[in-house]
């Protein structure tokens, strides 16, 4: 049986074009997969790189809907991480073993990569006027661009590109005339691309630290101090267990505001400053923690 999409993909083009000869009766669907005992049935997937949403990483961790590992099984990786993915398939390793399933990891691999001797034949054969190594770390570009050099393409010839590089070719040469903007995209709901910085920025100040909010009510003729200050805490501290820590940042708040106020300061955009620094610098000594602060001023 065959699962993941990228795989079922690839087996079925395989087999329409002639490269992949499976016998009848051997792959079954899903569907058909309780209907054979386990030690008849043999699943090939995708997910060795621990990708997140693949199916081996839905199966260690119990997200598959028609799928289980169970004590019985036993599971082969023909693959070594990708730099940079070892902690992600680990990861799954573990979840697997967890389940008290048999995995295999190490000298099983079956590279999908071209070794240096068949590069150097592919050179051979097609005889290219230009060379652009692609695919791999810097490192794996380099050397590649030393093979097509050493197989006789003249160093001018040869083009290392980095991510958004524009290279024109013509009938008479080839050139980097630019580059275009690359990056991450972000897609958040609806919009795409359009979270900015900033919005970034506080996102992450929120998800680390939390947020308190002031809300006070001032007298919109004679600019005292009518109700509040009262504070929400969302993401900072839980409200019933730190009511002494509650109680004094109110006191703070209080106190910074009536400061303004007796020196007559009542503009708003002062008022909500002195707010931010005082309890800012409280919450700080008392925590460690800076949470976003946001004071809310309303005229009575």
């Amino acid at each position: 049986m065959v699962e993941g999409r990228s795989m079922v993909n690839i087996i079925e083009t395989a087999t329409n074009l002639g490269y992949l000869n499976i016998p009848d009766n051997t792959l079954i669907d899903i569907e058909q997969l309780k209907n054979y005992p386990d030690e008849k049935t043999v699943i090939i997937t995708t997910g060795s790189q621990g990708e997140s949403m693949a199916a081996l990483s839905r199966m260690a961790e119990d997200n598959h809907r028609k799928i289980s590992i169970g004590p019985k099984d036993t599971v082969i990786f023909s693959s070594h991480p990708i730099p940079g993915n070892e902690k992600a398939v680990t990861n799954v390793i573990n979840e697997l073993l967890l389940k008290g399933a048999d995995v295999i990891f190490q000298d099983v691999h079956v590279s999908g990569h071209a070794c240096q001797e068949e590069i150097k034949l592919i050179y051979t054969l097609v005889h290219p006027k230009y060379a652009i190594p692609v695919h791999g770390e810097y490192k794996h570009l380099k050397a590649q661009a030393k093979i097509a050099n050493e197989l006789g393409i003249a160093r001018e010839n040869i083009f290392i590109l980095q991510s958004g590089d524009v290279l024109e070719l013509t009938e008479e040469k080839a050139q980097v005339t630019g580059k275009v903007p690359v990056g991450d995209i972000l897609v958040d709901g609806l919009g795409v691309g359009d979270v900015g910085n900033i919005v970034l920025r506080d996102r992450q100040h929120l998800a680390e630290d939390g947020i308190l909010i002031v809300v006070l009510g001032l007298d919109g003729a004679t600019d005292e101090l009518v109700s509040g200050p009262d504070i929400v805490s969302r993401g900072f501290v839980y409200v019933r267990e730190s009511d002494e820590l509650m109680e004094e940042a109110r006191i703070v708040v209080n106190e910074a505001v009536e400061g303004c106020l007796d020196r007559g300061i009542s503009d708003w955009g002062k008022l909500k400053s002195s707010i931010k620094d005082s309890l800012g610098e409280y919450v700080w000594k008392k925590t460690k923690r800076r949470p976003m602060i946001l004071p809310i001023i309303m005229e009575i």
